[in-house]
């Protein structure tokens, strides 16, 4: 049994499908799809290289393209192999089957890029073991989170992470992993220090009252919050200490990454001040109310300024994209 960890569109945007279906999905450009079709590889290859970019603003490497012409190729064979997919809180879980895939032609929800999806039949997906238990992503080891997500469309397990992938579904005994030197380092690094006194946790708290504090003074007219003032921005909370609350649970379901950029989010006093934690609202023309809020790196909340997000996120994937 082979183990993949998939990530399926940009953003994830197929994922709602996949787990409805059930099935696995994988997706291809227009443009170079049709020799994908006929197993030419090398012409897939030369048309990805005329078509796409690299951040670099140079064509795509060559190994780049060639695994974009080689995952197409693994959906459709895979048969019996385990499949897993993060989403939010939980790892998800699935076995591939012996099935035709339909194929559907559409733009691309995140990109507007035309292409080519593949959708597999597989079995229902789980976010339980076989045992039961829940796969709540914060109950993993430490360890193990790396090898369990991507942002890859996907990639193969190792045979040792793919072991302890396969004793994690059946619900097994892990303790020949956990036991391991280097798997108890990092677990006891990661609770070694009170978490009171951790400075990055004190850090983590000033970013957030400071985010809920420019929110605020952006909104509040004479101490009336209800008030609606200055393009038009209310604030819906009932204090400041339920935004304080609300900042930190989306700092939690957002991993610490930008919902923008998924780059790595700073707080205050970190290295570089650009990637330090911005309250952004989603809807430029809305409030600052629950739903219409994201936390994004400075320079991408500066950079979006009151642009639509949908739109932004498009033009931030195009650039992705080239890579």
């Amino acid at each position: 049994m082979r183990v993949y960890v998939a990530n399926f569109g940009v953003a994830n945007w197929a994922w709602g499908e996949c787990l409805n279906r059930p099935a696995l999905a994988v997706m291809d450009d227009v443009r170079v799809h049709p020799f994908w079709q006929r197993g030419d590889h090398q012409g897939y290859i030369a048309e990805a290289q005329k078509w796409f970019r690299s951040p670099g603003g140079g064509p795509v490497s060559r190994p780049v393209a060639s695994r974009w012409f080689n995952v197409n190729g693994i959906l459709m064979n895979t048969v019996g192999d385990l499949w897993l997919h993060r989403h939010e809180d939980y790892l998800w879980w699935t076995e591939s089957v012996e099935a035709t895939p339909e194929c559907l032609e559409l733009d691309d929800p995140e990109t507007g890029t035309r292409i080519f999806v593949y959708y597999k039949p597989c079995k229902q997906w789980s976010n339980r073991d076989k045992s039961g238990a829940l796969l709540a992503w914060q109950s993993l080891h430490r360890k193990a989170r790396p090898f369990l997500t991507t942002s890859s469309t996907f990639r193969r397990a190792s045979p040792d992470n793919a072991a302890y992938v396969e004793a994690l579904i059946q619900g097994d005994d892990l303790s020949p992993w956990h036991d391991r030197p280097d798997w108890t380092e990092m677990a006891a690094n990661e609770f070694q220090q009170d978490p009171v006194a951790d400075p990055n946790d004190r850090a983590k708290d000033c970013t957030i009252a400071l985010l809920a504090a420019t929110a605020l003074s952006t909104t509040a007219q004479s101490g009336a919050l209800s008030i609606s003032v200055t393009k038009n921005k209310e604030f819906r909370f009932t204090d400041k200490s339920e935004l304080e609350n609300y900042i930190a649970e989306l700092l939690r379901k957002q991993s610490g990454v930008c919902a923008l950029t998924g780059l790595t989010l700073q707080f205050l006093d970190g290295e570089d001040p650009e990637l330090c934690c911005s309250l952004d609202r989603i809807d430029s023309n809305g409030h600052y109310q629950p739903g219409n809020l994201q936390i994004v790196c400075r320079f991408a909340n500066r950079w979006k300024g009151a642009s639509d997000d949908t739109r932004f996120r498009e033009l931030l994937n195009k650039v992705r994209r080239q890579d």
